[in-house]
């Protein structure tokens, strides 16, 4: 990762970035609640302790996308589901984050199916807002690096209505997924919550002719055996809100190995 982001420095040191506008970045966002967020965690959680986690995942998640504008042109946004639960989404996030409808209540579009509907609904929303550029992220990666989603924005304000950037995770999904244009053919035909979606993904960016640009892979935390990593691996964005509430549930049990010198 150290050399990653040195290469990063480098490139943004020798782009000249003729930018056009903004990019919008969502993350994918439901209100933290007990018994419904974060369910795949439960056990070794509580449902309390699932949804207090949940709520800091997605403070850190805006947070570092505070970090991250000030570096580039980000325009902050908390795509939720659904209807009707905005209310008590907004404690939970950043000040200044806009939060948009993003249930997947769309017209009907050939191969689009299941989550791929909101996250296509997130996408139309934030490029409907006057933005060059739209990226929907996941909530579950709040020890994202800053400088991926530094990265991400550059990427696409410097380039062309071809340019689409992707984040895998190590488990076959993905955390990111940003273009210069609503490209609806790459929510189509994917199938959902699968270790597939990543590779799937890019294939279907190949047969619809556009360049990928991939980004480094990163975790997200959605089984024990991450929730694990979360607490014994210290890299990436520090993610203080999640770490203070490992602290309140006391979880540290949980973790395997020592920190990181």
């Amino acid at each position: 990762m150290a050399s990653w982001l040195s290469a990063l420095t480098e490139w943004l040191d020798k782009t000249e970035l003729v930018q056009e506008g903004s990019c919008a970045i969502g993350v994918m966002a439901k209100s933290p609640r007990a018994g419904h967020s974060k369910t795949r965690l439960c056990p070794p959680l509580r449902p309390e302790q699932a949804a207090l986690l949940s709520a800091a995942f997605l403070r850190d998640t805006t947070e570092n996308m505070v970090a991250a504008a000030t570096s580039v042109p980000i325009v902050r946004y908390a795509a939720y589901a659904p209807l009707g639960t905005e209310a008590a989404l907004i404690p939970h996030l950043a000040a200044g984050t806009t939060c948009i409808l993003a249930d997947g209540v769309l017209p009907s579009l050939p191969g689009v199916s299941g989550f791929g509907r909101c996250l296509l609904h997130a996408i139309t929303e934030l490029f409907a807002h006057g933005h060059s550029a739209a990226c929907v992220l996941s909530s579950d990666t709040p020890t994202l690096p800053t400088g991926i989603l530094i990265t991400a924005a550059a990427v696409l304000l410097t380039g062309n209505d071809r340019r689409v950037v992707m984040g895998a995770c190590d488990d076959g999904g993905y955390y990111l997924l940003g273009m210069r244009a609503p490209h609806a053919g790459l929510f189509a035909d994917i199938a959902w919550s699968t270790g597939t979606v990543a590779a799937a993904t890019r294939d279907r960016a190949a047969a619809l002719g556009l360049d990928v640009v991939v980004l480094p892979t990163w975790y997200d935390i959605d089984d024990s055996g991450s929730l694990q990593r979360l607490m014994s691996q210290f890299e990436g964005y520090p993610a203080p809100w999640t770490r203070r509430a490992i602290e309140a549930c006391g979880l540290q049990k949980l973790a395997r190995a020592p920190r990181a010198a």
